[in-house]
């Protein structure tokens, strides 16, 4: 080697260790092969995991009213919740007889810490807890809760007892599937022995109900009684007294009058039936009538591959298909989030494939076949690499961490465009040269300047992984992915480019020789023509420089006049929606399961509509946005829900918010027939949130903070393109309250306890035992209650009778007093702070948050103003308010909005400061740097335009699209300064330095935008990525073309004065 060869740079030396080392094409297969085995076992999922550690805690305060729970429980719960370390919300709900805790902590906390940490400090704290409430219930919640698959059951002429009993088989069969974590049912109707006491036998036979519940329970007794040791062996010994049978349980005796036994049966209707809960479920086909259902749901363990979880089910339940087919029931698989993870990763990875395909023609086009050759071998290993670091790093394959990949692509194959394109020049100034030589001198001229335009692109990217909230793991695969992406590609740039150039060049020169000197085109003399007017016209430069100002302003105006419209995330399109139903508090079941119908039958009208489950008294299966939501805890009988499936996505034109928000007018006419209010719920295309609007009224006053609530969510209502308006304010709900007479209970020998038992026994029921009854793969319990239709109303006081000590008989009507009344509502508290919800969704032209509270805000104050109340708007954090005070925080998806953009912008400006940090210590000078810089805005030249010119939002994609985007410039801006330099350095004059710059590395400049572009346009209908599809088109587009004119214009004002006759 010469001297200069022997002075290579970085860059040069790595080159020069591989450009004819026989372990190179060993690195290029195996790194193939690792990026299929990662493809191979990494889990699949639809979307990333999130770590959120969230807890509910349930804790019992029987006899409690909501204040009393409030005041003596709640309070104090969140005083101590809070100052566990970790804890970012607490939320508490004081109810009659109940506290109910909800405990999240700060997102990517340790769930394992998190559970530790919260066992711990309940547990200590047990002490505090006031005589009368219950041991509290903790449960954990997770993304790993969220049933990956839901079928449901159904048949025509199948009942809801035997569909219950074939989907709990169908569980069993199931269950040693390995990686389910869970499973569920839904609907149907359990095997009970009924037990429906009559009060006027009772009485006649001087018995009570709840010596019906002692003795059924005393007679279902079985336990060892020991071992008979015998002079060669011994005997195991059991008493039996179990109930097996209808027959065993109707001929219970429970007394005895008149000298005969009394059989249950001769006072109760003893049947074997099915459970009379309030709950149901239905399913609905594209015609004929609903068919009773029964949903089981299966949740997968956290980390396992949803895809082959699901497979492993479907396969499974086929053993039971014959034994179905006899039944006549048959099931629908109503929910397979590991058949759609599957289908978009694959259609992902097809898109990746055909990314990598399409940039290898374009290379092809522009440089020709052996300079594609090697980017089609350099995309894959970078890929391959990449895939590895995901797995290492524990991430899944979804379509956040291949959306990465994807957006990547575009970008790392810049590192072997600039190698290829500057080899290939070598080879055109030096044809005689060998080529492993021309190799090893274009890496080290480009290779300094290649590994800070990758640090720049990387410093432009890797500040994302730092935005907070939910938001920030939602996305964290996107910075982590591209960053590891350009280093990989830095290194195969610099290790497998030349080497395998030169293997080409060497094995297939061409035709003409090794390459072929290129011929200056139209475009070329354009722009040396013009670039000449701008250095020697200073009006020409100025005009220049403040047109393309003036469209960065203009399309700035964009963004102002609301033409482009800002949101956290665009709508997704997905195959389902649900619909939740809040009927009045006090609607019948039976009213609530009429008007669930009515919604299910204008579902099953769309014409996208495959089928539909309606669930009435029980929740639908749950998905991320019910987990947050806590649509689980949904069993009232005035709650019903909706499933809506749509054919999948390809099958249809409409998008499912279209179909959500054409069908929610036809849902809230119906629903508003029965007063009721409704919620057409989307599944979210990012973190999900209690409602798109949620206010958080704030007052220690509850009839003050409640009517303001109240008129909230009227101005709400009144408001153009506000809908499904709620609030956590539960309806008036008639209570009948039964007072004990103490004293005439007391003087007669009864207790209280004796008189509130009896009254929930004939009320609600009690369990008096199971029967042991054989076949069953679910418990059948013994139901003491009165008959159903003796519970229609409160006369039955009169007929239920109690004895006191001396054998009076007493009816229940003389030791109560009876007054009317309402029930008392919740009491919210959030941090502390007592708190009203009123939620609300937003459609129509402005469909983002953002724009809807910029409207309310104001009408908020006058509606505050006009009565008498002085309020505070909370917009980014909780209140702390002091007595008397009233607030209200706008929280939901603007806070999530608000935090993403807030933390990107952030994220900006410390990407510009790592920028020009790395740039200054490249070229020793604090104004270069700022030149390199400057054509940052021009990106926003094609970003705004583009996002209206597609109608799109701009979104936490589009952002980070444009941040991306800010890399590429920079990456741009560096290549032309360190050429102008490296120009200067060689003698050339400043204007021909800054021209030939323009001419030297627009092509791989131009290159690097196609490759963008056509990355790009892989995503650009991709309902979530669409917005940094278009930041990424058309900020490559606007800005390459832009600084090619604008880069060198501002070095050569910048430095013209300084280097006098055009040299240094």
């Amino acid at each position: 080697m010469n001297s200069k060869e022997e002075k290579m740079g970085l860059a040069g030396s790595i080159a020069s260790a591989f450009v004819r080392s026989k372990i190179t094409p060993l690195l290029v297969l195996g790194s193939l092969f690792l990026g299929l085995f990662s493809v191979w076992l990494l889990p699949r999922e639809e979307e990333p995991q999130i770590s959120v550690p969230m807890f509910d805690i349930m804790v019992p305060f029987p006899g409690a009213q909501a204040r009393e729970v409030d005041e003596r429980l709640a309070s104090l719960g969140q005083r101590k919740l809070l100052e566990i370390p970790g804890v970012e919300y607490v939320y508490s709900t004081a109810d009659a007889n109940l506290a109910f805790f909800t405990v999240r902590f700060k997102v990517g906390f340790n769930q394992e810490q998190a559970t530790t940490l919260l066992y711990s400090k309940v547990t200590a704290n047990a002490d505090f807890f006031p005589t009368g409430a219950g041991q509290p219930l903790i449960k954990p919640r997770s993304i790993d809760d969220v049933p990956v698959l839901a079928l449901t059951f159904h048949g025509k002429d199948a009942g809801a007892l035997d569909l219950r009993r074939f989907a709990a088989s169908a569980r069993e069969e199931i269950s040693s599937i390995p990686d389910i974590s869970e499973t569920a049912l839904i609907g149907g109707h359990k095997r009970q022995f009924l037990v429906r006491f009559e009060p006027e036998k009772l009485s006649a036979r001087r018995l009570t109900p709840l010596q019906l519940a002692a003795v059924i329970g005393g007679s279902n007794r079985n336990l060892p009684a020991g071992r008979t040791e015998g002079s060669d062996k011994g005997i195991l010994v059991e008493t039996d007294s179990f109930i097996r049978s209808i027959g065993d349980l109707k001929s219970t005796i429970v007394g005895v009058w008149d000298g005969r036994p009394v059989r249950l049966g001769d006072v109760a209707r003893v049947s074997d039936a099915q459970d009379e809960a309030q709950s149901d479920a239905l399913f609905y086909g594209r015609a004929g009538e609903p068919e009773q259902a029964v949903t089981l749901t299966v949740a997968k363990r956290k980390g396992a591959n949803a895809t082959v979880v699901a497979s492993n089910v479907l396969e499974r339940l086929e053993n039971l298909r014959p034994s179905a087919g006899q039944a006549g029931i048959e099931w629908t698989v109503t929910r397979n989030y590991g058949e759609t993870a599957k289908e978009k990763s694959d259609e992902l990875l097809f898109h990746m494939l055909l990314a990598t395909v399409s940039v290898t023609v374009l290379i092809a086009l522009a440089l020709g076949i052996r300079e594609a050759l090697v980017v089609f071998v350099a995309v894959p290993v970078t890929l391959g690499l990449t895939l590895l670091v995901y797995y290492l790093f524990g991430y899944t394959l979804n379509r956040i961490t291949l959306f990465a990949l994807i957006f990547s692509i575009g970008i790392l194959v810049d590192d072997a465009i600039v190698v290829v394109e500057n080899i290939h020049r070598h080879c055109t100034l030096d044809p005689e040269c060998p080529k492993w030589k021309a190799a090893l001198r274009a890496v080290d001229e480009v290779g300094n300047p290649t590994i800070l335009a990758t640090l720049a692109v990387i410093a432009a990217i890797l500040p994302m992984a730092f935005v907070s909230g939910m938001m920030g793991p939602y996305m964290m695969p996107i910075p982590v992915g591209a960053s590891a992406a350009m280093l990989l590609s830095l290194a195969v740039a610099f290790i497998v480019s030349p080497w395998l150039f030169s293997l080409i060049l060497h094995r297939w020169p061409g035709k003409h020789g090794h390459c072929k000197r290129p011929v200056q085109s139209v475009a070329d003399r354009v722009y040396i023509a013009l670039m000449k007017k701008l250095f020697s016209s200073r009006a020409a430069m100025f005009a220049s420089l403040g047109v393309t100002a003036g469209l960065v302003l203009l399309s700035g105006w964009l963004f102002a006049s609301r033409r482009v419209q800002a949101k956290m995330l665009p709508f997704d399109n997905k195959n389902e929606f649900q619909v939740i139903l809040n009927m009045p508090e006090d609607s019948s079941y039976e009213q609530t399961r009429k008007a669930i119908d009515e919604l299910a039958r204008i579902a099953r009208s769309i014409p996208e509509t495959v089928n539909v489950q309606s669930y009435s008294g029980a929740a639908a299966p749950y998905n991320f946005n019910g987990l947050v939501r806590h649509y689980f805890l949904r069993g009232r009988p005035w709650q019903a829900d909706l499933q809506v499936n749509l054919l999948p996505r390809h099958e249809r034109k409409r998008q499912s918010h279209e179909i959500a928000s054409a069908a929610r007018p036809l849902f809230q006419e119906a629903a508003a027939r029965y007063g009721a209010r409704l919620q057409v719920a989307e599944v979210p295309p990012g973190p999900p949130v209690l409602a798109t609007l949620v206010l958080e009224v704030y007052n220690e006053d509850d009839a003050a903070r409640d009517a303001l609530a109240l008129d909230l969510k009227k101005l709400l209502a009144a408001t153009p393109g506000i809908v499904d308006v709620d609030s956590y304010m539960p309806g008036p709900q008639p209570q009948a309250t039964l007072a004990v007479d103490r004293q005439k209970a007391t003087l007669n020998g009864i207790s209280s306890d004796e008189l509130v038992r009896t009254a929930y026994v004939a009320l609600s029921g009690a369990e008096a035992g199971i029967a042991h009854a054989s076949g069953e793969h679910e418990s059948v319990d013994i139901n003491l209650r009165l008959p159903a239709e003796e519970r229609a109303s409160l006369d039955w006081l009169k007929r239920v009778t109690l004895y006191s000590q001396a054998g009076v008989p007493l009816k229940l009507s003389e030791l109560v007093k009876r007054t009317d009344g309402e029930a008392a509502p919740p009491v919210y508290r959030k941090n502390l702070q007592k708190t009203t919800y009123v939620t609300a969704d937003v459609s129509g032209e402005l469909e983002s948050p953002v724009y809807a509270i910029a409207e309310l805000r104001g009408k908020v104050e006058e509606l505050a103003a006009s009565k008498g109340i002085k309020i505070k708007q909370y917009y980014a954090r909780q209140p702390d308010l002091g007595q008397g005070e009233t607030a209200l925080k706008w929280d939901g998806e603007w806070q999530v909005t608000y935090e993403v953009f807030r933390d990107m912008g952030v994220s900006f400006m410390v990407v510009l400061l790592l920028i020009y940090g790395l740039v200054v210590g490249w070229f020793g000078s604090f104004i270069t740097p700022l030149i390199i810089m400057v054509p940052i805005p021009l990106t926003l030249i094609g970003v705004l335009p583009g996002h209206w010119l597609m109608g799109s939002f701009f979104t936490a994609t589009s952002m980070i699209g444009f941040i991306a985007g800010a890399g590429i410039v920079v990456r741009n801006s560096i290549i032309l300064v360190d050429f102008i330099e490296l120009r200067l350095k060689e003698g050339a004059s400043l204007e021909d330095a800054c021209i030939d710059a323009g001419l030297a590395r627009f092509r791989p400049m131009l290159l690097t935008a196609a490759a963008v572009v056509v990355a790009g346009a892989v995503i650009l209908f991709d309902p979530i990525f669409q917005g940094l599809a278009i930041s990424l088109i058309g900020g490559a587009i606007a800005s390459t073309i832009l600084s090619r004119t604008s880069v060198p214009a501002l070095y050569w004002l910048a430095n013209k004065n300084r280097l006098q006759g055009g040299r240094k």
